[in-house]
C-alpha cells in the first residue's frame, strides 16, 4: 500500500506541475504536448490517427478531441492516408514543430528537476525497468473498451 499511495501521490504532483509549465509556455495540456511529441518524432512527421492513439495510450475519441484542439491552434493538421483513404493522418505542422521546440525546453528542465536529478543512477535503472515490467504486462492484458 505504501508503494502505491507514494506512486500515486508523486505521480500526480508531477503531472500537475507539467501540466502548468505547459499551460503558461505553450497553452497545451499534457496530453496535447505529447502528441506533438509522437508526430515530431514520426517519418514524415505523421502519423496514423489509430497509430498515434496506440502510442499515447487514449481512446480514439479522446485523440479526435485532442487533434482537433491542435489542429485548431495550427499545431497539427489532418490528413487522408494515400494508401487507404479510410485512414486518417495526423501531420504536425511547422507552427506546431516551432512550438515544440520553444516549449521543450521548460518541460525537459521541470520533469528534470523534479525527478530525474533527484533520482541516482541505480534508481533511475531500477524504475526504468519496473515501468517498463509494468507496461508490458498491461499491453498484454485485454484493456477495457475505451470508449465506452
Amino acid at each position: 500500500m505504501a508503494a502505491w499511495t507514494a506512486y500515486l501521490t508523486a505521480f500526480h504532483l508531477l503531472e500537475r506541475h507539467v501540466e502548468e509549465q505547459l499551460k503558461a509556455d505553450a497553452g497545451l495540456t499534457h496530453a496535447q504536448y505529447e502528441i506533438l511529441v509522437m508526430l515530431s518524432a514520426a517519418p514524415g512527421r505523421r502519423l496514423r490517427m489509430s497509430e498515434l492513439a496506440r502510442r499515447v495510450v487514449v481512446s480514439r475519441s479522446g485523440l479526435t478531441y485532442q487533434v482537433g484542439r491542435l489542429e485548431t491552434m495550427g499545431l497539427v493538421a489532418r490528413e487522408t492516408c494515400a494508401s487507404d483513404e479510410r485512414g486518417v493522418l495526423a501531420v504536425l505542422t511547422a507552427e506546431g514543430a516551432a512550438c515544440l521546440e520553444r516549449t521543450a525546453p521548460g518541460h525537459v528542465a521541470v520533469v528534470r528537476e523534479l525527478m530525474i536529478d533527484l533520482l541516482d543512477r541505480d534508481e533511475l535503472e531500477t524504475m526504468t525497468r519496473a515501468m517498463r515490467k509494468m507496461e508490458a504486462a498491461m499491453r498484454r492484458s485485454p484493456a477495457p473498451p475505451a470508449d465506452g
